[in-house]
């Protein structure tokens, strides 16, 4: 499998990539320049809006209405109209934060994350967002990265790009929160493999970008690997399946930290790319108006 260049939009910090299954389009974000972008299956239809201050993530509340994570919390976004309206700030802190990786999961929750603005070890947390509550579910992080779960809602997965690891933590039943402590499921450093975002299909098997590898890799519900995706850029951000049947991956990128020569030997770095994959993944959770 290789994906190819879906929309060549240079994204500095691309990130963020949703399938709005209802509207058949495509949302990702421009993390440093502010940007909430759109676009549908194939490209077309290209839209952008400035938000003003960093945005990272988006989750489907219903047809018309994401909520979206920003550097200073999260807000309301009416995709007709363009308003965007704060719902809660993230908590105070002394190295300053923005949004990182996000995903809805089970029980009406959007799962988001800050990481300080240098990445400044132990800067981010994780949070989970329902009920107009934001709780924190871990702290201490550098990078948080990997949010996404199992098509039953059993499991949340996460990771911290740095300690090359991805954890996934068991969720109850009822509510979707929590269970106990999170554990060990996929250990890069002996390949030196950094985990950036990732999305469960519809088989329960987990898509993983991996920061500077030029990849996508799949592997199974016990976290052993199957199989990996080429990407020809190099800064691969994070995964979202969609397409009308759900068997398009698209996948987000970035020239973040490249120089001149570096951008001229890669230079696809920030586009968005796509590619057709042999299985499904499935629609995104919905999460609460906050």
């Amino acid at each position: 499998m290789i994906a190819d260049v879906l929309l060549d939009v240079r994204c500095e910090l691309g990130e963020g990539p949703l399938w709005h299954d209802e509207r058949g389009e495509l949302f990702w974000c421009s993390i440093l320049a502010g940007e909430l972008h759109a676009c549908d299956a194939d490209g077309d239809n290209a839209r952008v809006w400035s938000l003003g201050e960093p945005v990272s993530a988006s989750a489907i509340v219903d047809r018309d209405t994401l909520l979206v994570a920003t550097a200073s919390g999260l807000a309301r976004f009416d995709i007709e109209s363009g308003d965007c309206v704060p719902v809660c700030a993230f908590p105070e802190s002394a190295t300053p934060v923005r949004s990182n990786d996000g995903r809805a999961g089970p029980g009406g929750a959007f799962w988001i994350s800050t990481m300080g603005r240098d990445a400044e070890p132990g800067a981010g947390s994780l949070y989970r967002f329902v009920d107009g509550r934001l709780v924190a579910k871990r702290c201490g992080m550098a990078i948080p990265n990997a949010t996404c779960f199992s098509p039953g809602g059993e499991w949340a997965y996460f990771s911290d790009l740095p300690t090359q690891t991805i954890l996934r933590w068991r969720l109850d039943p009822d509510s979707g929160d929590t269970i106990g402590e999170p554990m060990l499921f996929i250990d890069l450093r002996s390949e030196n493999l950094m985990p950036d975002g990732a999305v469960v299909d519809s088989e329960g098997y987990i898509w993983n970008a991996q920061w500077g590898a030029g990849r996508v890799a799949r592997y199974d519900p016990n976290g052993r690997f199957v199989e990996a995706m080429t990407v020809p850029t190099a800064q691969v951000t994070c995964p979202a399946f969609g397409g009308p049947d759900m068997k398009t991956l698209f996948v987000t990128s970035a020239w973040q930290g490249m120089d001149a020569n570096a951008r001229l030997a890669d230079p696809l770095a920030g586009a968005v790319l796509a590619a057709r994959v042999p299985v499904a993944g499935r629609p995104e959770f919905r999460v609460g108006p906050g």
